[in-house]
């Protein structure tokens, strides 16, 4: 019999865009297999190698034949018991183990979270300049991404009015995230609790991302929102991961605090997805989380050194201004001011065509604020060596200088 005619692709998986930042990063190593000196600021990983004693940990769990089997879908038990107490320890936020589900990495947390909130026509408000992730997550729940955008004369974070003027009778989740990638903006205190009493006053969950919680600058604390405002905690879900705390992005360990319903109700979508994390990355995150901060101090001094370089470099270069990051390890500058301009024979109109160009002709790969549902943007991440932060600033200063 023959197949009706139709499209070979769901409409549902055909409109999901791939990811902007991945896509950068493939186009760099691609350019440096073939010989290209690339300067990469694209990725969002840090430049070290994961801690050896996690990775000692995971040479164990090799050769344990109880890592060889499927394990619980919602982690290994002492993985969420040291879990509930990383959490407890870090930002203050008491939950048991059964309110947490260890997830492939937190893009599955997110995924996860919004397939559990969200029915179709949800509403979930999204504060941008946002990651490029979260949108896409949100449509594939069946939710509908609103957007509240921010720019660089608020410190890119959103106002209570702001949030009140986009809320309907259809918003059901506010997405926060601080630290917040793309932009480094990290709330103070105060507003952090003011938004958190508005989401309790509207009856809006919200699903706060904070793989970013140890790096912090300056003055700048992170506050995790259901430890400030207690009344949210029967609706919050918070998402991290060992990722970017202990630059263990490949081994794909994330997860999902929240209300024992959630969590329920998430394990078992995940059981029918993928069912058990890898056995192994679970016990080396076991090892991560039970261990002190040493490690993600030393990463963090670092990550701190070269956000004060690029920072100062950046915004030395005419036409262009960046404000200084807070948190997390990106800088987010404006290349507006560079508008109008030729550069190498090209008009620029756009900071997707300006990243283009800085490729191009630098060799410089930056990720352009469109991904980020922020026109008129770079995304910089500065894990990167500080002579290669240099090296590209520097190419970039030369490229643009030559404008006319």
């Amino acid at each position: 019999m023959a197949h009706p005619p139709g499209n070979r692709v769901s409409a549902r998986i055909a409109a999901v865009s791939p990811s902007a930042t991945l896509a950068v990063d493939a186009k760099a190593k691609a350019l440096q297999a073939r010989g290209e000196n690339v300067i990469g600021f694209g990725a969002g990983e840090p430049d070290f190698p994961t801690p050896d004693h996690i990775v000692a940990a995971a040479e164990v769990a090799c050769r344990d034949p109880k890592s060889h089997k499927y394990s619980p879908t919602a982690g290994l038990p002492a993985l969420r018991d040291a879990l509930a107490a990383k959490t407890r320890r870090d930002s203050g936020l008491e939950v048991t183990a059964s309110q947490v589900l260890v997830t492939n990495g937190g893009k599955h947390a997110i995924a996860n979270a919004f397939a559990v909130l969200c029915d179709p026509g949800d509403e979930v408000l999204v504060l941008a300049p946002y990651w490029t992730t979260y949108p896409e997550s949100i449509a594939l729940a069946g939710g509908v991404p609103v957007v509240i955008s921010t720019d660089e004369s608020s410190g890119f974070r959103v106002s209570l009015d702001q949030l009140e003027a986009a809320y309907t009778d259809r918003t059901k989740v506010l997405l926060f995230v601080s630290p917040c990638n793309p932009t480094g903006a990290v709330y103070p205190r105060p507003e952090i609790e003011a938004i958190g009493r508005w989401a309790v006053d509207h009856g809006v969950w919200v699903i706060t991302d904070e793989i970013y919680e140890h790096l912090v600058y300056g003055d700048a604390e992170h506050h995790s929102m259901p430890v400030v405002v207690p009344e949210l905690a029967d609706t919050c879900v918070v998402v991290n991961g060992v990722a970017k705390t202990y630059a263990m992005t490949g081994w794909r360990v994330g997860w999902l605090i929240g209300p024992t319903d959630i969590v329920t109700a998430a394990t078992n979508l995940q059981s029918h997805q993928t069912s058990n994390v890898a056995n192994v990355s679970q016990r080396a995150a076991l090892a991560a989380v039970s261990g002190d901060l040493s490690a993600a101090a030393e990463m963090r001094s670092a990550f701190d050194r070269r956000r004060q370089t690029i920072h100062r470099m950046l915004n030395e270069i005419d036409g262009v201004t960046c404000i200084d990051p807070d948190g997390a390890f990106y800088a987010f500058p404006s290349v507006q001011g560079l508008y109008g301009r030729e550069i190498r024979g090209r008009k620029i109109t756009s900071s997707a065509e300006l990243a283009e160009v800085a490729i191009d002709e630098a060799k410089v790969a930056v990720v352009p604020g469109e991904a980020f549902g922020a026109p008129g943007y770079f995304r910089m991440s500065y894990a990167l060596g500080d002579d290669d932060i240099v090296e590209g600033v520097n190419r970039l200063a030369e490229l643009f200088s030559d404008a006319g």
